[in-house]
């Protein structure tokens, strides 16, 4: 039964629809994969000698110092990126096939996942470095069958947390609190965590607790897929009855504050739209790495204006890239009306253009580090609005990615997202403003740079019902497109 179930899936994935763009997409993949693992090679082999010449301490010591954050962190990576996944569930439902079977094939599946997999490319060589130390057989299996029991663990529990955003957001608030409270030397909650890592290192046998808390959280999961495994039960879509709510003071905007409200009620209501919102408030976080000068690579001057663009941009670039994707669930029902496209197109941008000023407007405090820092920000965000919201609106006709809206998976992107035509449109995006920096920079100095930057996303507002008119046409042409591509569930 199981070589059945690959079988399906094998097949699945050379019939395909878009079978060449997941082959290229699974390369790209798989050449991604490779660096993390080379990378997590090399740093399972060099931390310990990396440690304790650097540190001068012990670098198990050290490490079980730090695993809490290690951990933690491994489940909130999951939480956004790793796909929950169930093999196609309901086709099976109406054959002859034991529950039990196709349970634990998902489960075993989801074992598998590369997420899982890429940690004992650190652990492994780290644990072997430490036997040629000459640190006890015993002592050093116990601790890294704890370690990678725990890191099983993760992968379950993400099924949990994955349809509870509460918990997410609670252990999120939790590791940045505590994280904060360390670097500050307020409260270091290592203290409390480190001796647990360190006695599965001390008494070797402690390994079981970690060992048997992954027999049970398989089984709990188990358990729970079993119960809901019914086409009325939790296969099928949850309904929520909610509250309507007017928002008059959009009416402003005329025809277009239907869609408006429509894209605001969309942004309360959903889960991935929530994540969205999320990722776009991280992004004003984002100047920190380029503002503090804290990594040297990022310190060029024209590196203020990449910076500047995400930081004022991040709901333009998340939220704008999958436009129409948004309303993939019920699109046809809107080709049906009698619905201007320009229209709906316009209400995406002034809701774009909404969020990129609030966002600019709550990145006020990178003036600490210079007024060169806020210049690039509030450069960056005219640019979004004149240049980079067309070209997020002219993407998005090109990415035929139906969207779940009850699920944040794929939060990041989408194999439908990559294609010859989205690749080129993130010249104009990112690159033409840091090269505009750069020739105002390295001429007349950074002032004319930042006025360059600026100029050129007026320019993009004074041509924007020219842009419009081009981007309605596209959208027109690729409409048949986009309908059949959101029929498809692969």
């Amino acid at each position: 039964m199981i070589k059945h179930f690959i079988n399906l899936e094998w097949k699945a994935f050379f019939r395909s629809p878009s079978f060449k763009t997941n082959l290229v997409f699974k390369i790209l993949l798989g050449f991604s994969a490779l660096w993390m693992i080379i990378s997590f090679l090399s740093m399972g082999v060099g931390a310990y000698f990396l440690i304790k010449n650097q540190l001068n301490t012990d670098p198990l010591v050290f490490l079980n110092n730090y695993l809490i954050f290690y951990v933690v962190g491994d489940l909130l990576f999951r939480y956004f990126l790793q796909k929950m996944p169930i093999v196609n569930i309901r086709p099976l439902l109406y054959l002859p096939i034991k529950k039990g079977k196709v349970i634990h094939f998902a489960l075993n599946k989801t074992v598998l996942s590369f997420f899982n997999i890429v940690h004992a490319f650190f652990f492994v060589p780290f644990s072997v470095v430490l036997l040629i130390e000459g640190y006890p057989f015993l002592n050093v299996l116990g601790w890294h069958l704890a370690i990678m029991a725990l890191i099983f663990c993760n992968n379950f529990i993400n099924v949990f947390v994955n349809s509870k955003d509460g918990i997410f957001y609670t252990v999120l608030a939790t590791l940045l609190v505590f994280g904060g409270l360390k670097y500050y030397e307020i409260f270091d909650v290592t203290l409390y965590t480190k001796p647990i890592f360190q006695a599965f290192y001390n008494i070797p046998y402690t390994a079981l607790i970690p060992i048997l808390l992954l027999v049970f959280l398989y089984k709990t999961a188990y358990n729970y897929f079993k119960a809901n495994f019914y086409l009325d039960g939790g296969l099928s879509k949850k309904i929520d009855v909610v509250k309507s709510e007017d928002f008059a003071w959009l009416n402003r905007f005329g025809s277009v504050s239907t869609f408006l409200k429509n894209d605001i009620r969309l942004l309360k209501r959903n889960k991935r739209s929530k994540t969205t919102l999320l990722m776009s408030a991280l992004f004003l976080f984002y100047g920190l790495l380029f503002f503090t000068d804290s990594i040297e690579a990022y310190k060029g001057p024209f590196w203020r204006i990449f910076a500047g663009i995400f930081v004022s941009g991040g709901f333009l670039f998340s939220f704008g890239q999958f436009v129409p994707s948004w309303d993939s669930a019920y699109y046809p029902l809107m080709m049906s009306q009698n619905i201007r496209y320009k229209e709906y197109i316009s209400s995406k941008w002034y809701l774009m253009v909404i969020a990129t000023v609030v966002s600019t407007i709550l990145s006020a405090f990178y003036l600490y580090f210079g007024w060169q820092a806020y210049a690039a920000v509030v450069v960056g965000a005219i640019y979004n609005i004149g240049v980079n919201s067309h070209m997020v609106l002219l993407g998005g006709a090109y990415i035929k990615t139906p969207i779940d809206l009850t699920s944040n998976k794929k939060a990041f992107g989408d194999k439908k997202s990559f294609n010859a035509k989205t690749l080129l449109l993130t010249i104009p995006k990112l690159v033409l403003p840091m090269v505009i920096y750069a020739i105002g920079h390295f001429t007349l100095g950074e002032v004319f740079g930042f006025a360059l930057v600026a100029i050129s996303g007026i320019a993009g507002l004074l041509f924007k019902n020219k842009v419009f008119n081009i981007i309605e046409k596209i959208y027109k042409s690729e409409k048949y497109k986009t309908l059949a591509a959101y029929k498809q569930n692969d």
